[in-house]
């Protein structure tokens, strides 16, 4: 297969996924329309052969990531990914945030982390049967404890530091975690969509952040080196 066919295979793959529908003309944010093909019936449609590229680096950074053991942190709060973003991080055992961004997660990670041990304390109590001798009041105040932190902390229970690089659906919605992460220095593969700067990440990948079907096939593409698909 040539080098042309290939790149046309991929540009046609990420089309089906709908990779190519940015916002609407209004919207279009000035550093992303170098990225854009054409305006049509006032849409943004996003150049795939530029995107091609840009997904190819981002995997192989991510793959890079794996072999040097080194942490990645899925963030994803918006409603139409959070869902699928968290199944997909649970069943691989990927670090993941769907709820809330955690101020200060990148920046102050020691003092996080303190709840990150308490939730991970709590469970195990729970599971060793720590708490029979307990009144039910208390154990329902206990497990009440455990709901909350496992909402913010759940996706987070197994770091032991903070992550070494993220990768973020939507910069847009995730502005504080990009700001994070430039702060702190931690690199940052991102799908960022028309409305967005994609200069302000180090991996984008422009590409619509909103459709499921694009988000799914994104999440798939960009981690199947990370866990090994």
């Amino acid at each position: 297969m040539t080098t042309a066919t290939s790149d046309l295979k991929q540009v046609q793959a990420l089309f089906e996924a709908e990779l190519h529908l940015g916002h609407k003309k209004n919207r279009l944010h000035p550093r992303a329309r170098k990225y854009v093909y054409r305006i049509d019936n006032g849409v943004s449609i996003i150049d795939l052969t530029q995107t091609v590229p840009q997904l190819i680096a981002a995997k192989e950074f991510i793959a890079k990531l794996k072999e040097e053991n080194k942490i990645l942190l899925v963030v994803a709060t918006k409603k139409v990914a959070s869902q699928l973003v968290g199944e997909f991080c649970r069943a691989h055992s990927v670090s993941f945030i769907t709820t809330k961004w955690l101020p200060g997660l990148l920046t102050n990670f020691e003092t996080l982390a303190k709840n990150i041990k308490k939730l991970n304390d709590l469970k195990a109590a729970e599971a060793q049967g720590d708490w029979s001798s307990l009144a039910k009041h208390e154990v329902v105040k206990l497990k009440k404890q455990i709901a909350k932190l496992e909402k913010f902390y759940g996706g987070i229970s197994t770091l032991v530091k903070h992550p070494d690089a993220l990768l973020i659906i939507d910069i847009k919605k995730e502005n504080n975690a990009v700001l994070e992460a430039i702060k702190s220095k931690i690199p940052v593969v991102a799908i960022t969509d028309t409305n967005t700067d994609p200069s302000s990440v180090t991996y984008p990948v422009v590409a619509n952040d909103d459709s499921p079907k694009s988000i799914e096939y994104l999440v798939n593409e960009l981690l199947s080196s990370y866990v090994g698909k």
